[in-house]
């Protein structure tokens, strides 16, 4: 008995190695077989399928893929004061990978668990911001890093201000989270692009709110 497959696993979840068995949307990839490697809080998996390449040749391909679940993420903005609210927070991953600290510039962002992606990114914005987010711009969704990990993130954008402040945020401490709130002239984030802010999702809301956002005029 496999924990994940045969019996719940400490998330409850069974059947993990069904997942991708019977995608059927591209005529030229046959999945084979899917392997759970684990399933401690996130998924593992390794899946052999069948390609056919534009020549016409099929191979036979496995690949890995880290499932984590889809995200929401949103970018906050003030247009009188010209500024966004960002979170700094520690990222081991980055970290271990080569950034001088591992405290990285972000917007709002989480899982969405079981949530759809507006309840879950006003849930998020909430607890890491103390911002209770109202007017939402629905942006793009995209995937960050789609040769492993298997998730979607829902953009979004929307206003704050005063107003919308409920209290000081800085994420969940039962959860291990220390965020710091960081509000930036929006000027100033952009010029921070590449130096300052290296999360991909972060420049890609701040470059949509320059081109065609909020900041556009």
């Amino acid at each position: 008995m496999t924990a994940g497959i045969d019996t719940p696993d400490r998330r409850g979840r069974t059947g993990l190695d069904r997942v991708g068995r019977d995608v059927t949307g591209n005529d030229d990839v046959r999945v084979r077989n899917v392997e759970l490697l684990s399933s401690d809080w996130y998924v593992l998996r390794k899946t052999t399928f069948d390609q056919r390449h534009r020549d016409g040749r099929w191979t036979t391909e496995t690949r890995e893929t880290y499932d984590r679940g889809n995200g929401a993420t949103v970018l906050l903005y003030d247009v009188e004061r010209r500024t966004v609210l960002l979170t700094r927070q520690f990222r081991f991953p980055a970290y271990v990978n080569g950034h001088p600290d591992g405290m990285l510039l972000e917007t709002a962002a989480g899982l969405l668990d079981d949530d759809d992606p507006v309840t879950a990114v006003r849930r998020e914005a909430e607890e890491e911001t103390g911002h209770r987010v109202g007017e939402l711009t629905h942006v793009f969704d995209v995937f960050m890093s789609p040769g492993s990990v298997t998730e979607q993130l829902h953009c979004y954008a929307g206003p704050y201000d005063a107003g919308t402040r409920t209290d000081d945020g800085g994420g969940l401490a039962e959860e291990g989270e220390d965020i710091e709130v960081v509000e930036l002239g929006f000027d100033e984030a952009l010029a921070r692009i590449g130096t300052a802010i290296m999360d991909a999702k972060t420049i890609l809301l701040l470059q949509w709110a320059a081109l065609s956002g909020p900041f556009a005029h």
